[in-house]
């Protein structure tokens, strides 16, 4: 008996350590969104705009007509250039000013058409 009530309470402690409450749920959103790096918002020249962020210094993330892209570095000859899925995004300089060129990328890794030329606000 003293087994078997032993065990019940062992398992009944161990359901509640496992169990969550819904603030638990809450404060893990809010970490995350705190983790999550700033938007540098940019005004382009056809009046579009274009949100990025850059988690770490290998990666960005650009929002573009209701599109996100995740991007890696890539090669360049100043400024910092990112590529991925199917886009380029070229920046020069940093805060309000900064200049960015939105592209096409090549197949064969280089640059395509430009897309917008924009500046950081």
């Amino acid at each position: 008996m003293k087994k078997l009530t032993l065990l019940s309470i062992a398992a009944l402690l161990f359901v509640a350590g496992c169990a969550s409450s819904p603030h638990e749920g809450e404060d893990s959103r809010k970490q995350r969104a705190a983790a999550a790096p700033p938007m540098q918002q940019y005004r382009c020249e056809s009046g579009a705009t274009i949100a990025a962020a850059y988690p770490d210094t290998d990666s960005a993330l650009v929002e573009y007509q209701d599109n996100r892209y995740a991007m890696q570095i890539a090669v360049s000859a100043s400024g910092a250039r990112y590529a991925g899925g199917g886009l380029e995004w070229w920046t020069k300089g940093t805060g309000p000013g900064a200049e960015g060129t939105l592209l096409r990328h090549a197949a064969d890794g280089s640059s395509g058409e430009v897309i917008e030329r924009c500046t950081a606000r």
